[in-house]
């Protein structure tokens, strides 16, 4: 699991006047064996680099100690699906190496700072949720994220014992009952000082609430309006007898569901676009070309769906096949999965890529885009040779 922690680190890093090394690789149908070969073809783009005249001396060696340290990575072999991204400044004393979840365009970059956007991208995908487990007297907090859940912070406050007490005959009940209320109000408003802090600090997307069945209602009512806008849902649970693991099942199934009907909103966004007329693209032959023109301002693509096709790397024009490209002319590159292909235009064109799993009608169009301007007619398909 990739940290916030480690993202901002590498997000905040500047080598100066020294490069840094940002790589990029996926783990294709060659399986990781291939990894290496591919890593190292990579790295001969910028081998020149390491010679050149117009970089100081120390910029120099530490690019050439960046790719003698990329070429010897461990680890390769255990990576069986998704992609691999290494941030290397030798000099600078950055080396990150990092698992992504998802495949990646093979694709290196020498530059001051890290290119982060392809890893942001992927990244992206994935709700970084706070889950709080909260009683009349206690919380605590956790994170959520991709395949990992960390305790994040937590609050103890004085309560009554018995706060059904009735005293003597019954003559300070009243007295005891508002006590107890005025100590779980307290420890309300505690509680929210901490989430609002972890929600300042870490920026999360969704809050997930668990507790007694009674009391969750009580402290959802205490939400400000901007917090009780994140709450993806609730759980009943005993937080002084949950483990980690039963907290983290009953949050998994909630950010999954939540996840599934968002995803089920961004395709009725994008149909009903298309229904009332406004930019959008509907299946593959047209996403293609409104990725080809830098159209795509979100493409939706359903999970698992591949497809071969053809790319022009001059003018950036993608399509399911021709071998010269009607924009330019020049001879296509073949591609065994042209949606990745296009995936990573819209991404290098400030667009957001979103993969759909739930039951929705993408299944039949495959892939489909809200568009930042309408397509222009598509360019007649040079005549065969």
């Amino acid at each position: 699991m990739i940290s916030t922690e480690t993202v901002d680190r590498i997000i905040r890093f500047h080598g100066g006047e020294l490069p840094v090394v940002s790589l990029y690789v996926g783990v294709g149908q060659d399986g990781p064996g291939a990894l290496p070969t591919r890593i190292n073809s990579l790295l001969h783009e910028i081998r020149p680099l390491g010679q050149n005249g117009s970089l100081g001396r120390r910029a120099r060696m530490s690019l050439r100690a960046d790719i003698e340290r990329i070429e010897t990575m461990e680890g390769l072999d255990r990576v069986e699906t998704g992609g691999v991204a290494v941030f290397s400044c030798s000099e600078g004393e950055l080396f990150e190496q990092l698992v992504l979840p998802r495949p990646v365009r093979d694709r290196i970059m020498v530059n001051a700072t890290p290119w982060v956007r392809p890893m942001l991208a992927v990244l992206d995908e994935y709700h970084r949720a706070c889950v709080l487990m909260v009683d009349r007297r206690s919380a605590e907090a956790w994170e959520l994220y991709q395949d990992d859940m960390r305790a994040i912070g937590e609050v103890e406050d004085e309560a009554l014992r018995k706060p059904n007490y009735a005293g003597w005959y019954g003559y300070t009940e009243h007295r005891v009952r508002n006590r107890a209320d005025d100590l779980t109000r307290r420890h309300f408003r505690h509680t929210l000082q901490l989430l609002d802090e972890l929600f300042r600090a870490r920026a999360y997307e969704l809050l997930i609430v668990g507790g007694h069945p009674e009391e969750v209602p009580n402290f959802l009512e205490f939400l400000p309006r901007e917090l009780r806008a994140k709450v993806a849902g609730t759980f009943s649970v005993d937080p002084r007898t949950a483990t980690p693991a039963d907290i983290r099942s009953c949050a998994e199934r909630i950010v999954e569901q939540y996840e599934r009907e968002e995803e089920r909103r961004w395709v009725t966004d994008v149909l009903a676009r298309a229904a009332t007329r406004r930019p959008a693209a509907l299946g593959l032959d047209d996403c293609l070309w409104a990725g080809s023109v830098a159209a795509v301002q979100t493409l939706l693509v359903q999970e698992g769906m591949t497809t071969p096709g053809v790319v022009c790397h001059e003018s950036g024009w993608l399509g399911t096949s021709g071998d010269a490209c009607p924009l330019c002319g020049r001879a296509t590159r073949r591609t065994p999965d042209v949606v990745s292909e296009l995936a990573e235009a819209v991404i290098d064109e400030g667009g957001t890529v979103e993969h759909v799993l739930a039951e929705t009608e993408l299944k039949d169009l495959l892939v489909a885009a809200s568009l930042r301007f309408p397509l222009p007619p598509r360019p007649p398909q040079p005549a065969a040779a």
